[in-house]
């Protein structure tokens, strides 16, 4: 029983609370923290008078346009009491951060570290004028954003609720992770949604009605096609009115993509010290590449990571294409990568996709940048085949000759291949 008792209490413990991640133990290197540095320093200062200032000049350091203010109003976060459909949460990205707030509440930060994934942050601007204002890291995040519905390691997500009249999920009717592969009639449950769609409908901007017999009614074709959210609460505590569905999409699929680099990061770092440990028990040599189960290990992480990236199985938009708010779409691109002929991974499409080069610009995120060696070797590898033409396994087919190549040139002259 004494040699049982360590394997029983490690049982209880998640994968990455141990080696080789050791998630709460680890200081993150996240641009909160260099935020942070800079405000003890004296070098940034936030204007903790008015939340909405204090939230914009948070957005500004950390780099993350205003005009990707999305708006969700079910009660599905750390600060559900200030949360209805009358007081939706604001939420706001960049490729490596994520910023909410709902109104008098603290803003909430989540910031990419490269190995420990989105570090969850706190920011209450009300404390004294004569303390500091800190970001206080918040593990409580994990109950959700760290378990089944992020794969197991710490994560983001975007969940499609049933909220019933004052925000609540109705439980009964589940809910649904969103990504690529989501189809359009499945997505933004509990979330206002602005901008053109056809005739295809969401479930966006309505809320809905538990039956006695466990089903549910939901009038969402009121909520199609909606382009001023004024009918449904009081947008005047909010500095923008939008919620955009292009914003929307764009949020979706960037965090399902870094759910999965995280993911197959961490798994390929444990299989990697699982190795090398198990050969140093065996008094065997150390072998520097991934070996038998380490590489099955790595061969099936990447192939997780490739169809993200290469949009497997992305669900078509509705037809005639999706029509949202300019400003976000040139915020978005802004500083976008590019290649000699000007083209990016983030231009849009529309149409009937979501983007007009079908490999996700989170190639360029920081933890594709710092994926394990061995891991990120196996990911370019299959890439560089099927973007050459050379897979033979009929799963990509649907990237067409140009496209692959456009796609290729861009890697390239990005400096990913």
């Amino acid at each position: 029983m004494l040699l049982l008792l360590p394997a029983l209490l490690v049982q209880g413990e998640e994968e990455y609370e141990m080696a080789p991640i050791f998630y709460s133990k680890t200081e993150p290197r996240d641009a909160v923290q260099a935020m942070e540095k800079l405000m003890l320093a004296g070098k940034v200062k936030i204007d903790r008078r008015n939340a909405w200032t204090a939230l914009r000049q948070v957005l500004k350091h950390l780099e993350i346009p205003m005009e990707s203010q999305v708006m969700v109003f079910s009660k599905t976060s750390k600060q559900n009491d200030r949360i209805t459909p009358q007081t939706p949460r604001v939420v706001y990205f960049s490729d490596n951060a994520y910023v909410g707030y709902a109104l008098g509440g603290s803003i909430e930060v989540s910031a990419i570290d490269p190995k420990l994934g989105p570090v969850f942050y706190l920011l209450d601007t009300e404390v004294p004028e004569e303390k500091p204002l800190r970001f206080e890291r918040d593990q409580s995040c994990l109950n959700c954003h760290g378990g089944p519905f992020t794969p197991e390691v710490p994560g983001l997500l975007v969940r499609s609720v049933f909220p019933g009249p004052e925000g609540h999920p109705i439980m009964s009717q589940g809910s649904t992770v969103v990504n690529t592969t989501t189809p359009f009639s499945d997505r933004w449950g509990g979330w206002y949604v602005t901008g053109k769609h056809g005739d295809l409908l969401h479930r966006g901007n309505v809320t809905a009605t538990e039956n006695p017999d466990n089903t549910c009614d939901m009038p969402i074709e009121k909520g199609a096609n909606v382009t001023d959210l004024t009918h449904f609460f009081d947008t005047s505590p909010y500095p923008r009115k939008k919620s955009d569905i292009v914003a929307l999409m764009v949020l979706e699929h960037q965090t399902s993509v870094q759910n999965v680099l995280t993911k197959a990061n961490q798994t390929a770092m444990r299989a990697m010290l699982m190795q090398t440990s198990l050969q140093k028990e065996l008094g065997e040599p150390v072998q520097h590449e991934p070996v038998g189960t380490a590489r099955r290990i790595i061969d099936h992480m990447a192939e997780d990571v490739v169809e993200a990236l290469l949009f497997k199985d992305e669900a078509a938009l509705p037809e005639g294409g999706i029509e949202g708010e300019d400003d976000f779409q040139t915020a978005f691109a802004a500083k976008a990568l590019r290649s000699k002929e000007g083209r990016s991974l983030k231009d849009f499409q529309l149409l009937n996709r979501l983007f007009k080069h079908r490999c996700s610009f989170m190639i360029h995120s920081l933890t594709f940048q710092h994926l394990e060696p061995h891991l990120k070797k196996t990911v370019l590898g299959m890439l560089g085949n099927i973007l050459a033409g050379k897979d033979a396994s009929g799963l990509y087919d649907y990237l067409g000759e140009v496209e692959r190549g456009n796609i290729l040139a861009i890697l390239r002259d990005t400096g990913v291949m």
